[in-house]
């Protein structure tokens, strides 16, 4: 009797963050990592280019084989963890992470340190996805949902603001191997989290349909190319054939990779899935937060120290309203979400990072406390929307599909987010005479500056608004 008492009390989902903090514990240290990683390593990267001798296109695959491998592999593996178990592949990318981090200590060139990162990119996408898809299918009730996502993104952020100032105290009593060496730790942590607080993967919450090898490919592939174009549009500027033939070709494959799931009996990513409102609208909320968020910073990091020659330190503490907004924010996501309800919260706060990056297009060469008001609107808005959407995504899916919605979440972003770079960088490249890096910029450079980051806020913020109107259309359609 005490057996069947027992299994029936672990079967019940937990009534509060408390009941399953060990779980949270472990789901928090996976997202600690996809925060902290770059951040940290970019601290090191003149002391690792001079160390291992690194050219700079060297230094950036340093950082982009994580980010390219990590986002290129995520709907895949998120594929997979719906057929093979969520907590499976996860313990598995935890084991990958910890081994390729220890790695790091035995690396004697760039090419093995970039070998190291892609390996580390392969764990960042067996891993992050499920950290949202196993919070969700913790809890049953959607307040506690919203709470959980909370506090791990928060810890995520902490990570991120964090990160940077701790990398780069650690960089003055020890080697830069320690920064990646840090990951070792919070794998463990993880793993312990995960094994202890989350039962093993449920047979009728997973599926066993056959693998979309062909669209896992194209996808994977669509995703890969759109993701090194901005590099590219950054790197060798909007004359160069290189960037628009990547972009082209990754659009071909986003083709290619809609008709082959149209057309396959089992699709890596069924459309009539990915159509449903809810769904639908929190990718599109996702979207133009990342679109929004990303062209932001890349046009105040240039504005605060190009245009007005602040030091990178000052600039550091001009981004600092963002930074406190997005860290301490967390406490009113749950108040708001309660309040306004799931679907409202989505696009009230996808409207304020739009809002946030108008006030920026339209006022930032006025001075400061405009770039300080749009470093806030934007921030809180996508502190609330990266949580909502993303829940809102995952109550729209079957649950035996909850792992590739999140890694799809993840994915939109991540796209976007280099789209907004890349449109901002090659607007600038088009507007602004001369090296941008040039000091003592001329009267005429100055002004081509300001007109080119307005032209580029605004565009961004028009591509963004039309996310979140096509996104309030389709959260319409889901209450209607």
């Amino acid at each position: 009797m005490t057996s069947t008492q027992t299994t029936v009390i672990a079967a019940r989902p937990p009534r509060s963050l408390r009941d399953a903090w060990v779980a949270l514990a472990g789901l928090s240290a996976v997202f600690l990592f996809e925060m902290l990683d770059n951040s940290i390593l970019n601290v090191a990267l003149p002391t690792i280019g001079r160390e291992l001798h690194a050219s700079t296109t060297a230094l950036q695959w340093v950082t982009g084989a994580y980010a390219v491998v990590f986002g290129g592999l995520m709907l895949a593996f998120g594929a997979i963890a719906d057929r093979f178990g969520r907590r499976r592949i996860m313990l598995v990318g935890l084991v990958l992470l910890g081994l390729a981090s220890l790695a790091t200590a035995f690396v004697t060139n760039v090419e093995q340190l970039i070998a190291v990162r892609a390996a580390m990119g392969v764990a960042a996408a067996m891993t992050t996805p499920g950290s949202l898809a196993l919070s969700f299918r913790l809890f049953e009730d959607d307040d506690l949902r919203v709470r959980a996502t909370t506090l791990i993104s928060t810890v995520g952020l902490v990570g991120l603001a964090v990160g940077p100032t701790a990398g780069g105290f650690m960089l003055a009593i020890a080697p830069w191997q320690v920064l990646l060496l840090v990951n070792v730790p919070i794998a463990v942590l993880a793993i312990i989290g995960v094994r202890l607080g989350i039962g093993a993967d449920v047979a009728a919450e997973l599926h066993r349909d056959p693998i979309d090898v062909a669209g896992a490919l194209l996808g994977t592939t669509a995703i890969v190319l759109a993701l090194v174009a901005p590099t590219l549009f950054v790197n060798e500027g909007a004359g160069s054939w290189a960037p628009w033939a990547t972009t082209a070709a990754a659009l071909v494959g986003a083709v290619l990779f809609y008709l082959r799931e149209r057309s396959a009996t089992y699709p890596l990513l069924d459309p009539k899935l990915v159509a449903h409102p809810l769904v639908s609208s929190g990718l599109a909320f996702k979207a133009a937060a990342g679109l929004a968020t990303a062209g932001l910073g890349y046009l105040v990091t240039l504005q605060l120290q190009l245009d007005w020659g602040w030091s990178p330190a000052l600039a550091a503490i001009g981004m600092l309203p963002q930074v406190v907004v997005l860290v301490a924010g967390g406490a009113l996501i749950g108040p708001f979400v309660r309040r306004a309800g799931l679907g409202r919260a989505a696009w009230i706060s996808a409207a304020a990072v739009v809002f946030g990056l108008a006030v920026y297009g339209s006022l930032s060469r006025f001075g400061y406390v405009w770039v300080a008001v749009a470093l806030v609107l934007v921030a809180a808005g996508m502190r609330v929307v990266g949580v909502v959407a993303g829940v809102n995504v995952l109550r729209g899916l079957p649950k035996n599909r909850t792992t590739i919605g999140a890694a799809l979440t993840d994915t939109a972003t991540e796209v976007t987010s280099g789209a907004g770079i890349a449109i901002t960088g090659t607007l600038l490249a088009v507007l602004f005479t001369g090296p941008i890096t040039t000091p003592d910029w001329t009267a005429r450079q100055t002004t081509e500056f300001h007109q080119a980051v307005t032209t580029a806020a605004l565009t961004l913020t028009a591509l963004a608004a039309a996310l979140v109107a096509y996104g309030i259309v389709r959260t319409r359609v889901s209450s209607s």
